[in-house]
């Protein structure tokens, strides 16, 4: 998953150590090995929150259909980064079945509390925090133009000759067979990051 199911599957905004679980959910990415043990036990059960999110996310076989057909249309060892973009456009699209708020409220709360935290992050994400919150990026993800930005972002980033660029088009061309997709895997991933935090 991307971002935005990242955020928002922290947690209920008045659940104990929310920020906490948040912050880490966010900076995962950038946390490699041992360096977990750095952050306080909240930050790292936000850590492990996301890194358990991406495995249930990369074995489900629903997920597994999805980069399936983006690796037939020529994205090859991308399909799977191009897979967490398009769910996160899908929940984007449809942010008010799954969430109590509305995206561009959730958003503008996030940004703010990931901003107040800025100085706990890696320096990695305190360098794109501030741009992704200027562009809004978690709202942009519900357009099919918010979501070229950010693959184009992530081909710039990638090995040359990545394409993930030209991804929409592939997204545009099997537009229900992707949201099929994202609807019959969301609610399963709920589930389980529900039974996750009940444990933290």
């Amino acid at each position: 998953m991307n971002f935005l199911a990242h955020l928002l599957l922290s947690g209920p905004p008045a659940a104990a150590h929310y920020a906490d679980l948040l912050v880490g959910n966010f900076i995962a990415d950038s946390v490699p090995g041992r360096q977990l043990e750095k952050y306080p036990a909240a930050v790292q059960a936000g850590i492990r929150l996301h890194r358990a999110i991406d495995t249930f996310t990369d074995q489900h076989p629903v997920v597994r259909r999805s980069t399936q057909r983006l690796r037939q249309a020529g994205y090859g060892k991308y399909a799977g980064v191009i897979s967490d973009v398009f769910l996160d456009h899908f929940l984007a699209r449809a942010f008010e079945d799954y969430s109590a708020e509305a995206l561009p409220e959730f958003s503008q709360r996030v940004y703010a509390l990931l901003t107040a935290r800025r100085a706990d992050m890696p320096p990695r994400v305190q360098h794109f925090l501030p741009y992704m919150t200027e562009h809004n990026w978690l709202l942009g993800y519900a357009q099919v133009e918010g979501i070229r930005r950010a693959l184009s972002g992530l081909s710039r980033r990638a090995t040359a000759g990545s394409g993930m660029e030209t991804a929409t088009a592939e997204l545009e061309r099997n537009y229900a067979a992707y949201e099929e997709d994202f609807g019959e895997f969301f609610p399963q991933l709920q589930q389980h990051v529900d039974a996750f935090i009940s444990t933290v």
